[in-house]
């Protein structure tokens, strides 16, 4: 719907905010959200189109505060761009959306070339909370890179499932403090 009608439809709703019936004034409050959402998802589509790369990012993390089922198809598409920091936000806010009709793409970024969006994909999986995914992440507890191996201890530690203690207490030596202040917390965490 072009601003036009939109604005033409907004202004026509407006009056029922006044309407005796308390019914019909959340009506238009909830149908007077509807249409600025609608304007909002317009607005960030057509700065993911034609705004600069930082521009495009910041409007996919904008998609994610949307955050409806009309924009993962476009989160899906930037999730297999060729720009990393594009795919590293997407694979981000579908995490973060925790939808589970995403986590196939999200376990598909698991393989993701770029070491970030693997790491970043890894985090997004354990926001699920599901202990029969920790099978595809614990093969990261063996990466020795100080940021896989850290991430998929957490990832663990949230998520729990077979336990995985003995795997997460060798990293406890791992020559990288990030990847041995991860293994702590998981160890914390796990059942």
């Amino acid at each position: 719907m072009d601003q036009a009608e939109r604005i033409k439809r907004r202004d026509a709703i407006i009056p029922l905010l006044k309407d005796p019936d308390a019914e019909v004034r959340l009506a238009a409050s909830t149908a007077l959200e509807a249409l600025e959402a609608a304007e909002s998802l317009e607005e960030v589509f057509d700065r993911l189109k034609r705004g600069d790369r930082a521009t495009k990012v910041a409007a996919i993390y904008a998609l994610g505060r949307i955050g409806d089922d009309r924009v993962l198809p476009i989160l899906y598409y930037c999730a297999g761009r060729p720009e990393e920091d594009i795919r590293c936000a997407a694979v981000k806010v579908l995490g973060e959306l925790a939808r589970p009709d995403a986590l196939p793409t999200l376990l598909e970024k698991l393989q993701d070339p770029a070491v970030t969006v693997r790491a970043l994909a890894i985090e997004a999986v354990s926001r699920y909370r599901n202990p029969s995914l920790a099978p595809k992440l614990a093969p990261f507890l063996q990466a020795n890179d100080g940021i896989l191996d850290a991430e998929a201890a957490l990832a663990l530690g949230r998520i729990g499932g077979s336990s995985p203690s003995d795997a997460v207490i060798k990293l406890l030596t791992s020559p990288f403090d990030k990847t041995r202040a991860a293994a702590a917390t998981a160890l914390a965490q796990l059942p």
